[in-house]
């Protein structure tokens, strides 16, 4: 009987776990094909619909007179923008959130976007410099963020609410930095800051995207091999060290990797709002438990980046930058998730 009864709950688990992996491979294909899609629709979109044929050519190599311009030298660009960044947001903000265990903790919050915003601001409207500085300021500035979010929230015991308190508060603080270098630069700097603020994959060029391609494609795998530490580290700091996790070590490198990931993307297209916030939790609830959903929180980054950027271009009399778009999708969730968390007593 007992024999009997063990080989049945091995064969619950075992039917358990197959069903989580079929949902989950099932989901992020999905994921995938709505992000590909969505790339074909910012080639295929714009004042002058070109057909699928022509799009292959130019993409081809081929010159063919206006369509070579407009998809390689606009489009192409904006969409490689839209997509590498997008998954830089989401993977970073997923990371952040499982990490420390609250929705509330990610980059967008915490004022480690804010901090990237604030030194590229700096480089743009006062010192003017190329945007290869302007990356590596950014993402020297968002470690040096995350440093003085960890040393101002440190007291005798490590608290996730106050981590998320210090982070609103160094966020707003920042801001106005911001806003004191926009009022101090010079006049014809400020659209031009002001554009990037407001996140935006406009004029986006093909030269400017090698760093932040490059450290996608290099930071994500090896996020993606620590991120197995993940459900581990859920599980608080005794739990995880008694299974062999060196848990400082892991929770360093993952926050090296993602302050990395999305200082780059900030450089590249500004700070897009509450994207990071969005794409964990919204891939959490596709997925369900019983992964790390690194992949397809990314791939939801993609899919609100890209879907906000046509929305914003097409859906309106005005074009909007795709960081509105996001913001305005953002806003009431950030504002639910405060009062929630408020309610609970988490502060």
């Amino acid at each position: 009987m007992n024999n009997l009864t063990t080989n049945n709950t091995i064969a619950y688990i075992m039917a358990g776990r197959r069903q989580r992996s079929r949902r989950y491979w099932g989901v992020t294909t999905v994921l995938a094909v709505i992000s590909l899609l969505l790339c074909f629709l910012m080639l295929y979109f714009g004042n002058t619909i070109y057909s699928i044929d022509k799009i292959a050519r130019v993409l081809g190599g081929e010159q063919i007179k206006g369509a070579t311009f407009a998809i390689h030298t606009i489009r192409l660009p904006r969409m490689l923008a839209g997509l590498f960044a997008g998954f830089a947001f989401g993977v970073a903000g997923h990371i952040f959130q499982t990490m420390l265990r609250n929705p509330l903790a990610n980059p967008n919050v915490l004022g480690i976007t804010t901090g990237s915003s604030a030194a590229a601001v700096y480089c743009i409207v006062i010192l003017h410099t190329s945007e290869a500085v302007v990356s590596v300021v950014s993402v020297a500035a968002g470690l040096v963020t995350v440093t003085l979010l960890y040393l101002l929230s440190r007291r005798r015991a490590f608290s996730i609410g106050r981590l998320i308190l210090v982070g609103i508060g160094l966020d707003a603080m920042l801001s106005s930095v911001i806003t004191y270098l926009l009022q101090k630069s010079a006049s014809q700097d400020v659209p031009a800051a002001f554009r990037w603020l407001s996140g935006s994959l406009n004029g986006s060029k093909l030269e400017e995207l090698p760093p932040l391609v490059i450290t996608v494609l290099v930071l994500a795998p090896i996020i993606l091999l620590l991120g197995k530490h993940l459900s581990l580290l859920e599980l608080g700091e005794q739990s995880a060290s008694s299974l062999g996790i060196h848990t400082d070590r892991t929770r360093i490198a993952l926050i090296l990797c993602s302050v990395c990931m999305i200082a780059m993307a900030t450089a590249t297209t500004g700070p897009i709002a509450f994207v990071s916030f969005l794409a964990g939790p919204i891939a959490r609830r596709l997925v369900g438990v019983g992964h790390t959903n690194i992949i397809p929180a990314g791939l939801v980054g993609v899919i609100l980046v890209l879907a906000a950027d046509l929305i914003g271009q097409f859906a309106f009399e005005t074009r909007f930058p795709v960081g509105v778009i996001t913001g305005i999708l953002g806003a009431p969730y950030l504002i639910f998730l405060l009062i929630r968390m408020n309610r609970k007593g988490d502060f």
